[in-house]
């Protein structure tokens, strides 16, 4: 028997395990260093909610292609990308400002 690798949920928890890791090492780093000396590295306050959203976005996708017929779980998936939606946005004004 053939497993199909794209559909194994094992694969897809563990791809969205690594990302939460890298992900989350890249905030923690990029917020150390915004506030360790914010006028130079104002930069890095964007990069920091675009890769919230990134990773809002990424883990509501998978929980909603995951959720099935439950409402409740569908809901807070829709919610979480929502998130996602909102941190992009304050990520891009963040960015104008700044760049401005």
């Amino acid at each position: 028997m053939i497993r199909d690798k794209k559909r194994n949920p094992r694969n897809a928890a563990l791809i969205l395990d690594c990302l939460h890791i890298v992900v989350g090492i890249l905030v923690v780093i990029c917020a150390i260093l915004a506030f360790l000396d914010p006028d130079n590295n104002q930069f890095l306050f964007p990069l920091i909610f675009w890769l919230a959203a990134l990773l809002n976005g990424v883990n509501g996708w998978y929980r909603l292609g995951e959720s099935g017929h439950d409402r409740k779980k569908k809901a807070g998936s829709l919610a979480q990308c929502a998130a996602a939606l909102g941190l992009l946005l304050v990520g891009i004004i963040s960015a104008v400002s700044i760049w401005r």
